[in-house]
């Protein structure tokens, strides 16, 4: 097995958050947390994962403090895992790559379900990336600036 080489120190936030939860089980156990699941034989019956992958994994995910562990809601010896504020954020970004499915699955017909609004039971709107302004920006619409302080930090280290 090849050993995964570490982003956590590239000055990219992409590959820095892709080290984190980058991993396509790690992001369906927060998909799960989101909609309710709770402990570990939960994520393993609904995810069909190997019990040491997943001890893994969730232990990975409250070391980043993604998911926290609580005592048993029911009183019982078990322990249960709830998403933590920054457990919570990546819920943008689920929706996102489900709305990108969405649009570009060769088998859209497929996917079982649809994200509603649980007020109206309407679809929920695209995202979309909007300037200060209001306006509607596209990738072309956008660039990358160095931040003074990176480039501090980079003349320093030279």
């Amino acid at each position: 097995m090849v050993k995964r080489t570490s982003l956590a120190g590239d000055g990219c936030p992409v590959a820095r958050a892709l080290d984190v939860i980058g991993d396509w089980w790690s992001m369906l156990i927060i998909r799960d947390a989101l909609t309710g699941r709770r402990r570990f034989g939960e994520f393993q019956k609904n995810l069909g994962l190997a019990k040491n992958i997943l001890s893994a994994r969730l232990r990975m995910l409250v070391d980043e403090g993604i998911l926290a562990t609580v005592p048993a809601s029911d009183g019982s010896a078990y322990q249960e895992y709830i998403l933590t504020d920054k457990g919570r954020g990546v819920f943008p970004i689920l929706v996102a790559l489900r709305q990108w499915s969405e649009e570009f699955d060769a088998h859209p017909d497929g996917i079982e379900t649809i994200l509603v609004d649980r007020e109206n039971r309407e679809p929920v709107q695209k995202l979309q990336l909007r300037a200060r302004d209001g306006r509607l920006l596209a990738a072309g619409d956008v660039e990358l600036k160095s931040r003074p302080s990176a480039k501090r930090a980079r003349h320093a280290a030279a």
